[in-house]
């Protein structure tokens, strides 16, 4: 098996097109246009789109027959006029119907795709209660391709988005299985959307944003929740914002640590591409579940 491609085995500029590509900043085309530069070796740009593109069996690290957790696919009423809103519910199988603190897991812009639900799968193997909702839904759900899934991303109306992630905190949070502690993790997209969800739910116990953009500063004194904040070193299009929200964050008195990880590429956390960062990504992980075991306790 050829060793695994890592993001030091491509040009930091075609790292920041890929990542433009992802946000939908270009589209394929555009980013197979500026990829030609690159292309060498008889590698060509769509080998390059692919190299860098997500491989889920690659990063599972935990198969979804685990006999150590109980899953299970559930519907939660959309108030967004979306009927119900698709979910993705792992507990610890020795758990029984212990009370466990809950965890809402909030994905990237491409839905619920399998690369999250091993995220939920691995929280569960924590002691957590873990739910991924999948803003996808309205829309027939993550499409199993990851540039079709973008696309229609695209498209959701995102007032109604937030409905839906609203609904998804209640109802969680509202189950008798639960400890009374509910606490949110994101990546990317998912990472902004928890900031929001600081800003809005006083009630809510901790909060871990990866690499997600930050709220406008004057949100800042909304925010009751414990935040862990993680970023990568090399990410400019989120990092530009952090030291604003943060200098808003401190004047608020909002309890906050943020850790940023020397020398990573956004998506550091995410195993399925060669931005992953395995060292940074251990440590951030090992951060995120110690803190949710220290707030969420009940």
């Amino acid at each position: 098996m050829p060793p695994r491609l890592t993001a030091q085995d491509f040009d930091q500029d075609l790292l920041i097109l890929f990542d433009a590509y992802v946000h939908g900043d270009v589209d394929r085309r555009g980013f197979l246009q500026g990829a030609q530069r690159f292309a060498k070796a008889g590698v060509t740009a769509a080998g390059l789109l692919a190299a860098l593109s997500p491989n889920f069996a690659a990063g599972q690290q935990v198969k979804p027959d685990d006999a150590r957790l109980k899953t299970e696919r559930v519907k939660v009423a959309s108030p967004a006029g979306h009927g119900s809103i698709n979910g993705y519910l792992a507990r610890p199988a020795a758990a029984g119907a212990a009370r466990l603190p809950a965890v809402l897991v909030i994905h990237e812009n491409r839905g619920l795709n399998p690369h999250i639900e091993d995220i939920t799968r691995r929280l569960a193997l924590d002691g957590f209660m873990a739910f991924a909702p999948d803003a996808l839904t309205p829309l027939g759900g993550y499409p199993g391709d990851e540039d079709k899934a973008r696309a229609a991303f695209a498209t959701l109306d995102q007032a109604k988005t937030r409905e839906d992630f609203l609904a998804a905190v209640a109802w969680l949070d509202a189950r008798a299985d639960g400890n009374g502690k509910l606490g949110a993790v994101g990546f990317c997209y998912g990472g902004g959307i928890v900031h929001w969800l600081a800003t809005r739910l006083p009630d809510l116990d901790a909060a871990v944003p990866f690499y997600g953009n930050s709220p406008a500063p004057e949100e800042a004194a909304k925010v009751k929740a414990p935040l862990l904040v993680q970023l990568a070193g090399v990410d400019e299009r989120i990092n530009a914002a952090w030291p604003a929200y943060e200098a808003a964050l401190k004047a608020a008195g909002v309890k906050h640590a943020v850790h940023q990880y020397p020398g990573t590429q956004h998506g550091f956390n995410n195993d399925t591409t060669p931005r992953y960062d395995a060292a940074a990504a251990k440590q951030a992980w090992d951060r995120t579940v110690a803190f949710f075991k220290a707030q969420l306790a009940a």
